[in-house]
């Protein structure tokens, strides 16, 4: 008799943590499977942020169109190749990420206040950001003709 209580108990509590986390679930996962990697860097980058901006990205993730996805996009991109590695390697890598999930776009100053904004609790350098920017920009300009969302 305890013990069906005790399986009742661990169910509804597994059942329970599933219902409050779905939405930030969701989010996370929609980034993570457009760019083709584990939730796992997305979860970490959110960890980092704190608790107050990490939920401040998720509602911005939860939004259902591609302009906040693609922004989304680009805040990881400028997290893993600012905070996380800064190479060469890597960031070649994670822009033929974002070129294959078609989010691949110039880095906007819109997007660097959004990152800064998301990583406040880090105090990051935004002439730091704003040199990444620019390489970024000038390394991966966009072809002539291609439309990119903003």
């Amino acid at each position: 008799m305890v013990w069906i209580m005790l399986a009742t108990l661990a169910v509804v509590f597994v059942v329970g943590f599933r219902v409050l986390t779905s939405d930030s679930r969701r989010a996370i996962k929609r980034l993570s499977e457009r760019l083709g990697i584990t939730p796992m860097p997305v979860e970490s980058m959110i960890d980092q942020f704190g608790k107050t901006s990490g939920n401040e990205f998720i509602r911005y993730l939860e939004r259902p169109d591609e302009a906040h996805l693609q922004n989304a996009a680009q805040v990881l991109l400028i997290w893993q190749v600012c905070i996380v590695d800064g190479s060469e390697e890597n960031l070649h890598t994670w822009h033929r990420m974002l070129r294959k999930a078609r989010l691949a776009a110039p880095i906007t100053d819109a997007q660097i206040r959004l990152a800064l904004g998301f990583m406040r609790e880090m105090e990051p350098d935004p002439q730091e950001l704003n040199a990444f920017q620019l390489r970024y920009n000038q390394r991966f300009l966009p072809e002539e003709g291609v439309f990119y969302l903003h």
